[in-house]
């Protein structure tokens, strides 16, 4: 691994070249904080496919795009006047510190866990933090991630079930309220009602240790590889998949997740 004087140069070598591009290139010098934001969300999930991949090779050169906005958001906010990336470094390292008072102060905290019931009343104490426990939850998150978020910030300050097999009662029951708006062929409240199993079902997930966006994630790659199987070997049999019957189909399915099965066991 590199010394910290190596990473220390290679981050003011990056920063210089963001400032000669945003002064000699067309393209990165029109470029404002509303033009990227796009951008930035798509860097974002691509990081996020490389992590899900274990792929540090993709990581690294993903994790690189994530910076080069970070810094140049702190570039335009130079420009502006606003603030600069010592600004950005400064305000990180102060809420690390105060978030941290079992590292950089006096308070105890042996366990995770311990760290984690402090975090929230913390921030509520920041000058510039969240007013209230749930508004630190990004308005614009996927909804599932979301949902997460909420109940585990609920979590923090002891809203929380006493037992967590105590919520598969409640997953029940939504499931069973939910078949019954299904019955009624009511569309407006079935939606409402699956959102509240969709709910349940994370807060079980959070209470198990179960990451639900990781494994809904997993399961879609799954579903993809399968599919993906059916589908080339469907044209490999000379039949396009609507000529195919479910039965045919399904045979081919179940051949792919065999074949997965067979890898696991090897």
């Amino acid at each position: 691994m590199h010394t910290r004087e190596e990473k220390m140069e290679a981050f003011g070598r990056f920063l210089d070249i963001l400032d000669e591009l945003r002064e000699k290139c067309p393209w990165d010098r029109k470029q404002t904080n509303e033009s990227l934001r796009p951008n930035t969300i798509e860097e974002t999930y691509e990081l996020c496919d490389a992590l899900m991949r274990g792929d540090s090779h993709d990581i690294c050169k993903e994790l690189g795009d994530v910076l080069l906005h970070v810094a140049f958001y702190a570039k335009i906010g130079s420009e502006t006047g606003d603030f600069d990336m010592k600004d950005v470094c400064d305000r990180l390292c102060e809420k690390l510190i105060f978030r941290h008072p079992h590292v950089f102060g006096d308070a105890k905290a042996e366990t995770a866990g311990q760290v984690s019931e402090n975090w929230e009343q913390l921030k509520l104490k920041e000058k510039d933090g969240n007013k209230s426990v749930l508004s630190g939850v990004p308005a614009a998150l996927p909804s599932l991630i979301k949902a997460y978020r909420i109940q585990d910030k609920a979590r923090n300050v002891g809203f929380d079930w006493e037992e967590r097999t105590q919520v598969w009662d409640k997953v029940k029951e939504e499931i069973q309220e939910f078949q019954a708006e299904v019955e009624q062929m009511d569309k407006e409240k079935a939606e409402a009602e699956f959102g509240d199993v969709m709910f349940s079902l994370v807060n079980a997930a959070r209470l198990y240790k179960i990451n639900p966006d990781n494994a809904l994630e997993r399961t879609n790659q799954k579903f993809i590889r399968r599919f993906n199987y059916v589908e080339a070997h469907s044209i490999k049999q000379g039949k396009n998949l609507k000529e195919m019957s479910l039965e045919e189909m399904d045979a081919l399915w179940n051949e792919a997740k065999r074949q997965e099965q067979a890898k696991v066991d090897d």
